[in-house]
């Protein structure tokens, strides 16, 4: 299988997803015969079908933390996957929030639910899990839901990083060097001030100190949409000279074509440090 990664959705805030301007359906990124949903919240399962992607397929689903636009159809995500539990496979990589709950936010998937996967993995960040020669690193954030993770994926051609919901620290981008393909959920356009995500100037930053091959922002909020997407990336890739996609609901990446060099590709980067394993 040709690696893809497929924006189901790209909606960042109550707004865009409420008036469904956009999907909020999380991404899809198949690679090694393995298929990963990421952050499946509201419109995942019709955007599947929209798109021709098959919830069967699916090994594993990640959400990064327990906000109705990460994760609002992760339930369904399971069950379809598994057929309602009749076929129990997978995993299920999460925030310990969607399991245990915080102070504000009650547990979004019940034990019904939990049941339908072969394992759930709720990793804190630094986290390093295997599913066979994928290796998956959560990655620490700085957001409401304390327990909000992002996903940094090792795979035998490129390295992918994914930025989830977090305000702007420089002390959170040693995490995400030597990422290949770089996607920030950057929520707000220049301008808008911002103590809970990231705006265009910050992705500026990040990239600057990242400097991915290729740079991606989705997870857009009202004033983003507003501004226009394409032409906050276009900015942003003047300041940073780096290629930057504003993504699109349904849009297609083939990560292949953005590798860096095989030593940066090698995986086992962390083989000395104690990882979670995972074989079919």
């Amino acid at each position: 299988m040709e690696p893809k990664i497929i924006f189901l959705g790209t909606a960042g805030d109550h707004y865009v997803t409420g008036k469904s301007l956009r999907s909020a359906g999380g991404i899809i990124i198949q690679v090694e015969d393995y298929q990963f949903h990421l952050d499946p919240g509201p419109g995942s399962l019709s955007s599947m079908k929209n798109f021709d992607i098959n919830p069967r397929e699916t090994t594993c689903v990640l959400a990064s933390h327990a906000h109705l636009n990460h994760c609002g159809d992760i339930n369904a995500v399971l069950s379809a996957m598994t057929l309602n539990g009749i076929d129990k496979k997978g995993v299920l990589i999460c925030g310990k929030s969607l399991i245990q709950g915080t102070e504000k936010i009650k547990p979004v998937i019940p034990p019904y639910y939990q049941n339908f996967v072969e394992r759930i993995i709720i990793p804190e960040a630094g986290k390093h899990i295997g599913i066979e020669n994928i290796e998956i690193q959560t990655l620490k954030t700085l957001h409401s839901d304390p327990h909000n993770i992002g996903f940094k994926f090792h795979t035998p051609d490129f390295v992918l990083s994914y930025l989830s919901d977090t305000f702007y620290s420089a002390d959170l981008l040693k995490q995400y060097e030597k990422s290949d393909i770089l996607i920030i959920n950057n929520v707000y356009p220049f301008g808008t001030k911002t103590k809970i995500n990231v705006n265009s100037f910050h992705t500026t930053k990040i990239i600057n100190k990242i400097k991915p091959r290729l740079a991606i922002i989705t997870h857009f909020g009202k004033k983003m949409i507003q501004n226009d997407p394409v032409e906050e990336a276009r900015e942003i890739a003047k300041q940073t000279m780096t290629q930057v996609i504003a993504a699109t609901d349904g849009m297609v990446i083939m990560p292949r074509s953005y590798a860096a060099n095989s030593k940066q590709k090698t995986l086992n980067v962390f083989q000395s440090q104690q990882q979670d394993t995972i074989s079919n």
